[in-house]
């Protein structure tokens, strides 16, 4: 388990009181880490790592509330990390939104805006943010979770995956520059996941299982089943993988077309 191990690394995961996030973050934790539980809300963060830390051991964990349309929140993240932590290792750009669901024509400028700047621009600041201390150090993992949303069309959510496939351009740039300091930076694509973002697709168990039956797995995706991935991107597991995209759909995205 050497190539898992995290043992002394430092981790900031956005997004991470509920769904992938949090697994992520409990994950993490699980391979040795220390992780900085953020979202919007405080007490939602104290909740989080508060239970990471009563199974990982005290200390384990760091609440830490900023909001990704913040770029001020987002400093304070990064500089709070830092003073409680010491370092930052790992950087894994969960938190995103979606405030629109419809086709593009119906969409305002003001709900656009917003989808571009918190999944795109917002893990530019924040990637920016932490990438001075690991180039110091010539050491770093970072990921950006996006979603299978950046590679195929859509009627209802188009620019929710417009901002995801931008995502993925931007962690191929990011990881051509940071790369000579032997920073990798990779995406996670995942597909249906059984989180409350995603609620809206499978809540409905008629909904759930026509999802089902197109997927060559016959379910669709747990938490969990991203974390793992994370580890790998984090860990000296994945110390060669830099700019790619880990699609984790169960193999939706590769099935014989519906007839």
């Amino acid at each position: 388990m050497e190539l898992f191990d995290l043992t002394g690394k430092v981790a900031i995961v956005t997004g991470s009181t509920r769904g992938i996030g949090r697994a992520i973050a409990d994950a993490l934790a699980a391979c040795g880490a220390r992780v900085v539980v953020s979202s919007r809300r405080q007490e939602a963060c104290d909740s989080v790592a508060g239970a990471i830390n009563e199974r990982h051991g005290a200390g384990t964990a760091l609440a830490v509330a900023a909001s990704i349309s913040s770029k001020a929140a987002l400093q304070g993240l990064v500089e709070r990390t830092i003073a409680g932590f010491g370092r930052i290792d790992v950087l894994v750009c969960n938190a995103a939104s979606n405030p629109y669901h419809g086709p593009m024509a119906g969409i305002s400028d003001e709900q656009f805006r917003k989808i571009l700047d918190n999944n795109v621009l917002s893990n530019h600041w924040l990637i920016g943010m932490v990438a001075g201390g690991m180039i110091a150090r010539r050491d770093g993992a970072i990921v950006q979770i996006s979603s299978i949303a950046g590679l195929a069309g859509s009627a209802t959510i188009g620019a929710y995956g417009i901002s995801k496939a931008a995502d993925f351009q931007l962690v191929r740039n990011l990881a051509v520059e940071y790369g000579q300091h032997n920073i990798r930076i990779n995406a996670i694509a995942p597909g249906v996941i059984r989180t409350e973002f995603a609620r809206a697709l499978w809540a409905d168990p008629a909904a759930e299982a026509a999802l089902n039956r197109t997927n060559p797995m016959r379910r669709i995706g747990e938490p969990d089943d991203v974390a793992g991935a994370a580890v790998f991107l984090a860990s000296r597991a994945g110390g060669y993988v830099n700019g790619q995209v880990i699609v984790i759909d169960g193999g939706g995205t590769i099935r014989e077309p519906v007839r």
